[in-house]
């Protein structure tokens, strides 16, 4: 096998179309584009989304919703994921960047604890937010619950 010899297998590859080429090669004249207008023209360009004068798809459905611009989402940690972090860690304070470290919450995440699960370590926590529950749980068990500022 040379590189000279390659080629694609038979049935792999198809002639190109040639229009414009006379009117006895069935594609002349017109060269498949129809009759007159702006697409039978050269450097004709549609807009996107444009349907051909329909009203387009964009402009036919209705806006809805509100994105609201002041909204803080925080990344959910429960109290069940505390005790075993606390166990694996052998640490009875955690506090953000220890459960950002263990793969609970991304760097840039604020992260709210709760209180699913059950805490029998007694861990002082420090967090962005806590849940009402989880200040019960942590407390309960001897532990503390910290905002941070």
């Amino acid at each position: 096998m040379k590189l000279e010899n390659l080629k694609p297998a038979k049935g792999a590859t198809k002639n190109t179309k040639r229009v414009g080429r006379g009117q006895g090669s069935g594609k002349g004249g017109t060269a498949t584009r129809g009759t007159k207008g702006a697409q039978a023209r050269a450097g004709y360009e549609h807009k996107i989304g444009f349907e051909g004068g329909q009203m387009p798809i964009q402009r036919r459905l209705p806006k809805f919703g509100f994105k609201n611009p002041t909204r803080v989402e925080y990344k959910a940690v429960n109290v069940a994921a505390l005790q075993a972090l606390s166990e694996k860690l052998g640490k009875l304070e955690l506090d953000v960047e220890d459960i950002k470290a263990a793969g609970l919450a991304g760097k840039n995440d604020l992260v709210k604890i709760l209180g699913n699960g059950e805490l029998t370590a007694a861990v002082k926590v420090v967090a962005d937010a806590f849940s009402k529950s989880a200040i019960t749980k942590i407390e309960a068990a001897g532990g503390s619950a910290t905002v941070i500022e």
